[in-house]
């Protein structure tokens, strides 16, 4: 089966618990439900379990409503932490 990315951009605490601000998640062509690659993060990066719990997601520049919403091949997924500030 092909398989493509997914671009996860993570912000504030997401990036510092990953090491990272942007990570290219493999997925197959039919995408996969951001609900499941929340999972798989969560497994592969345990520090990063607790900020998803409390995060927003944006798919290519929209909150998503629902987690059943299926990330595809060529997607762009952020992280948002809640933010402080003053």
């Amino acid at each position: 089966m092909a398989r493509e990315s997914v671009t996860v951009l993570l912000f504030g605490p997401a990036r510092q618990a990953t090491g990272t601000g942007e990570l290219a998640w493999p997925v197959s062509l039919g995408g996969i439900p951001a609900q499941t690659l929340l999972r798989e993060l969560a497994r592969r990066f345990p520090r990063l379990a607790p900020t998803l719990r409390v995060s927003r997601f944006v798919r290519n520049g929209r909150y998503l409503a629902r987690l059943s919403t299926r990330l595809r091949p060529g997607d762009e997924f952020a992280v948002h932490p809640p933010y402080g500030g003053g």
